[in-house]
């Protein structure tokens, strides 16, 4: 799944940061359940009360949601493309294992991908709907607004994990299978 395709401004939402760390942190914040617990859900809307990632095509891909008036809110999809340090896709239109999903809320795929940049990774958070229905109703529901704070949560935790590694005068950790 590592072919190009064409952004498309009516279903297609796009976040690109320049993150001052090196490509294997923020691969870590993305891939493991403690640091994405720290990152993913706004902190002044709610926390992520439970996540559980098996990563590679066809693992679960969980992540909870206790919003701040208490309600929960399960998240369910599957791994779709994983290339270790430069690309991790993910959708809800599949549960794990392949499985066909049904549920109430607006579907999306999700591809995020890495690159060196200097010192640091270019990072790039693309979310494709299925139809400008469904890219309206995310706009107006608050969700973009909500993933641009995450991906700012995204980048403090990296930073936080790249300035713990450096002040433990360890290196940043091998890649996890």
């Amino acid at each position: 799944m590592s072919e190009r395709f064409e952004i498309n401004p009516k279903t297609d939402f796009v976040l690109e940061r320049f993150i001052d760390a090196p490509r294997q942190l923020v691969w870590d914040a993305l891939t493991q359940p403690e640091h994405l617990k720290a990152w993913y859900m706004p902190k002044a809307w709610g926390r992520v009360s439970r996540a559980e990632m098996d990563v590679r095509p066809g693992g679960i891909f969980s992540i909870d949601i206790a919003t701040a008036d208490g309600k929960d809110f399960p998240n369910l999809g599957c791994f779709v493309d994983v290339v270790p340090l430069e690309r991790l896709v993910w959708t809800s239109m599949l549960f794990p294992g392949w499985r066909p999903a049904v549920f109430d809320d607006v579907p999306i795929t999700a591809i995020v991908t890495m690159e060196s940049a200097g010192t640091g990774t270019r990072y790039v958070f693309t979310a494709l709907h299925r139809n400008e229905g469904d890219f309206e109703e995310n706009m107006k529901s608050g969700w973009a607004e909500g993933t641009r704070i995450a991906v700012d949560q995204l980048v403090e935790v990296v930073q936080s994990m790249k300035v713990g590694a450096g002040e433990k005068g360890m290196g940043v950790a091998g890649l996890r299978a």
